[in-house]
């Protein structure tokens, strides 16, 4: 299967690496905003084809899926102008922040009948596979709480994840993936709260939330720009708790077990969670297997980061619009 990128984004070195270790992917084309730019790129990749628009990578008749690292607020139009192209989608995360646009696209997507996915691509390391086991086998008895944070210093004032005008902040950049491992975990938040503190370029940059899940089980999680860098996942039941110490890159897996028998560390294989991203969604286009992450998880993780942003900016608790 042949991806096209659309732009030369710093996240696909990682997408290029999983791509070519995955058995039959090639990444036949880039597309920039300029052929200059386009051309240096897929001269230092080694990338057969380079185009000056997105649009021209969009008409070429070999390639088959696009992955979109482009700056969030244009993940959902450059997404749907894809599929009308006839192009299977692997969009990164977060698709967007509306519950409508979501449903857009997975209408879209539909109605072409094609792929569409959201690359969160933690979700498709064995670690986050072996915890959702654990979890449903009882191994901390009945789920109770998730916590959860991931945060980082970015003192560059010009990133574009501090563009408003570009849907950036710091639940857009990495909260979302708190959310998405709670909803993984819980099922679809009940009710929503949430604050922010909002810096100079107008998006949050430390962002907090409290949901309430089904069964009564409660979920927390930070995240910021302006922290220092930590990442963990705690997932507590009623007679132990398992914690991730790096839940999102995987890059020391691990499931530290705390329980009436002590702490012990489950060992989790080494993986490239973008290898087998890629592996997924080209099986999902061929009919092979299922997306890991498909049209509903995407619907409602939007309508949850839509209600989070609405309980920042009203004070008051918000029911997400789409629930299990």
């Amino acid at each position: 299967m042949n991806f096209g990128i659309l732009s030369t984004a710093n996240i696909n070195g990682k997408f290029l690496d999983g791509a070519r270790a995955a058995e039959g992917i090639e990444v036949l084309a880039v597309a920039s905003r300029s052929s200059a730019a386009a051309q240096r790129y897929a001269d230092e990749q080694r990338i057969p084809r380079a185009y000056g628009s997105y649009d021209d990578l969009l008409g070429d008749v070999d390639v088959q899926a696009i992955y979109i690292p482009l700056p969030n607020s244009m993940h959902v139009p450059w997404t749907l102008r894809a599929l009308e192209a006839g192009k299977h989608v692997l969009c990164e995360k977060p698709l967007t922040r509306h519950r409508a646009d979501a449903e857009r696209v997975v209408a879209a997507a539909a109605q072409h009948g094609l792929q569409v996915s959201e690359a969160f691509m933690y979700r498709h390391h064995p670690q986050i596979a072996r915890l959702v086991e654990l979890v449903s086998g009882g191994a901390v008895g009945p789920l109770r709480a998730v916590r959860g944070h991931f945060s980082f210093n970015l003192p560059d004032g010009e990133n574009v994840r501090l563009d408003a005008d570009l849907d950036g902040g710091a639940l857009m950049d990495v909260g979302c993936y708190c959310l998405s491992a709670t909803r993984l975990l819980a099922g679809e938040p009940e009710l929503v709260t949430a604050v922010s503190h909002v810096g100079a370029g107008g998006v949050d940059t430390r962002f907090a939330a409290a949901l309430s899940l089904p069964g009564g089980v409660l979920a927390h999680f930070d995240c910021g720009f302006d922290f220092a860098f930590r990442h963990e996942l705690e997932v507590v039941g009623d007679s132990g708790t398992l914690l991730l110490r790096d839940p999102f890159h995987g890059r020391a897996a691990g499931i530290e077990v705390r329980d009436g028998n002590g702490v012990r560390t489950i060992e989790i294989e080494s993986a490239d969670p973008y290898r087998l991203q890629a592996e997924n969604f080209a099986a999902a286009v061929q009919g092979r297997a299922p997306l890991l992450i498909g049209g509903a998880d995407m619907i409602a993780q939007a309508a949850a980061i839509e209600a989070l942003y609405e309980s920042a900016a009203s004070g008051r608790a918000v029911a997400p619009a789409v629930q299990a």
